[in-house]
């Protein structure tokens, strides 16, 4: 089969498509005829060197597909050959066949085309899973950042859907329309002093609840606004690892830190979080409350423009690679 590889860590140029032998199916796998996937900072980071996939998954890119069933493995007998199907992958997506484990393949949404799908299951999973591990609740406030990327976008959607109120931040005016066009009851410039904004929209109260891809950069100002009993969820290192946290503004709000990944989480959990986005999410979408992000596509063989444009900062929604 045709793949993308690395010939070593470094920028976009180090993408190559090339021959590479076919995934081998094992038991209570599906084998995934891929026809588009998904691309995200993770597989930026990978390619960089700084981001190794688990012990075990395939060292080709990719975290998401979407694709037609080629062949299932022992003990799978709810796939049938050709069906269409989405899946969540700890790698090997950026190839025209990729192996998954069974509980981590599902239906697409109704009425949204494979390649659209592509760009669904990591957002949602991810969002999902970290809404229901801060305990989104009805009337909250939550603050979104990077609120124009797919996981932003999707995430003030679900938000709103969750019947909370939506704070985003975006760096221009096109993507701060965007998160305005997503649902957003505010949007933001993070290049402004962000913070006050926040204190202003909220009287001074604070957020009950951050979604956060920036990491240490962000560490002292999330916790500066959030309200007491607040809840921060770190999804992202784009500002770094390593920051100073006011333990004692946490203790005085009674707030929490939470930090969270998906890729490395055994099958079980992944496919329970997968369970969980077809449950809430699909019919959601099914019934047009949440949208797919726009889509940048690009062939295969153009993963490196692919990436160069998730890195530029340019891209307003999900980038995704087509087969």
């Amino acid at each position: 089969m045709k793949a993308v590889t690395l010939s070593k860590s470094g920028g976009p140029e180090v993408l190559g498509l090339a021959e590479t032998p076919e995934p081998i199916l094992g038991p209570g796998e599906v084998l995934i005829g891929v026809v588009a996937a998904g691309v995200n900072r993770a597989d930026l980071l990978q390619r960089q060197g700084n981001y190794p996939p688990p012990k075990g998954a395939s060292e080709i890119l990719g975290m998401e597909v979407a694709g037609t069933v080629a062949a299932v493995g022992d003990g799978v007998d709810h796939w049938a050959i050709g069906e269409p199907c989405v899946a969540l992958l700890a790698g090997g997506g950026y190839a025209e066949l990729v192996a998954a484990p069974a509980g981590q393949v599902v239906a697409p949404p109704r009425d949204v085309d494979l390649v659209t799908a592509a760009g669904l299951i990591e957002v949602a999973a991810t969002v999902v899973s970290n809404f229901d591990a801060a305990g989104v609740r009805r009337g909250e406030t939550v603050l979104i950042h990077g609120g124009a990327g797919g996981i932003g976008s999707f995430a003030i959607q679900y938000a709103r859907a969750l019947g909370a109120r939506v704070i985003a931040t975006a760096g221009s005016a096109e993507k701060l329309a965007h998160c305005q066009q997503m649902g957003a009851d505010a949007a933001i410039s993070y290049r402004d002093d962000w913070p006050a904004t926040v204190s202003s929209l909220t009287e001074g109260r604070g957020v009950d609840v951050i979604l956060d891809v920036m990491g240490a950069s962000y560490l002292q100002a999330n916790v500066g606004a959030l309200a007491v009993g607040g809840r921060l969820v770190v999804i992202g290192l784009q500002g770094g690892a390593k920051g100073t946290l006011d333990l004692g503004r946490l203790l005085r709000i009674r707030g929490s830190v939470l930090a969270t990944t998906l890729r490395s989480r055994p099958v079980a959990e992944k496919s329970a979080i997968c369970c969980r986005v077809v449950e809430r999410v699909w019919p959601l979408i099914d019934a047009g409350q949440i949208r797919p992000a726009p889509q940048t596509t690009f062939p295969l063989a153009e993963a490196g423009a692919a990436h160069r444009r998730l890195e530029s900062g340019d891209n307003i929604g999900k980038v995704v690679l087509t087969v």
